[in-house]
């Protein structure tokens, strides 16, 4: 059975594609990977996501919570900072 040179050629180059697409796509998940789904983790986090949803007051208070101990982590920080408010 003979093969067709340039069907050869195209398949080698075909395969060379999907190898340089397939590494740069491990590329850019192994770097913004981990940022992104601490960045989605860290919204999922405030936004109440680990709660029930159908108990709304329990989403919208762990967000009130949140959002309050944030707060007073900047204002503690702040404070070490500069010896500003205590």
């Amino acid at each position: 059975m003979n093969r067709d040179p340039d069907h050869d050629q195209r398949a080698q180059d075909a395969r060379r594609a999907l190898d340089a697409r397939r590494t740069l796509e491990e590329m850019s998940s192994a770097s913004g990977g981990v940022f992104e789904s601490a960045l989605q983790r860290g919204a999922d986090h405030f936004a109440g996501r680990d709660a029930p949803a159908e108990d709304r007051v329990e989403v919208w208070g762990r967000r009130i919570g949140r959002l309050l101990g944030l707060a007073f982590l900047i204002l503690l920080l702040v404070n070490l900072a500069t010896g500003w408010f205590f």
